[in-house]
């Protein structure tokens, strides 16, 4: 009895999977891309999904079947303001916070604009990895000194 009570509760540890996300924020938050990845339980596929928003307007969630593993790596372009173009290996997507829209392309664009970051797996776990340039901050002049 007391082996079966060990066995149940350690099957039960074994069951808990984990969730994962990686967010993009845009325009000061208001607008975000979220890469979100779940396992059901240790050791299983993982589900993988894309939650573009637009705060309070607009939150949607899109499914990316085929896109799963340890292996992720979503590579996001910026071809106009507020519309990205995904890249995941030979799947290419289109999405735009506006109206928290998303479709698979059938082949992929010509131009997808310019690599602004990536979602990616690393030492097990999703990130986002931003790949633009930060503006350094204005530089304040030195305050004049009086002459003496």
């Amino acid at each position: 009895m007391k082996k079966l009570a060990l066995l149940f509760a350690i099957s039960l540890l074994a069951g808990c999977g984990d969730t994962q996300h990686a967010a993009y924020l845009i325009a000061g938050g208001q607008h975000s891309l979220t890469l979100t990845r779940q396992q059901t339980f240790i050791g299983s596929d993982w589900d993988t999904e894309l939650v573009v928003a637009r705060f309070p307007e607009c939150q949607r969630r899109y499914p990316l079947t085929g896109v799963s593993g340890d292996k992720i790596k979503l590579d996001v372009y910026r071809s106009e303001p507020l519309v990205f173009i995904l890249n995941a290996g030979k799947r290419w997507y289109v999405t735009e916070t506006k109206t928290c829209r998303f479709e698979q392309f059938k082949e992929a664009p010509p131009a997808p604009g310019d690599l602004i970051g990536s979602f990616q797996v690393k030492n097990g776990d999703l990130e986002y990895k931003d790949l633009e340039e930060k503006k350094p901050a204005a530089a304040v002049p030195p305050a004049p000194t009086s002459a003496q």
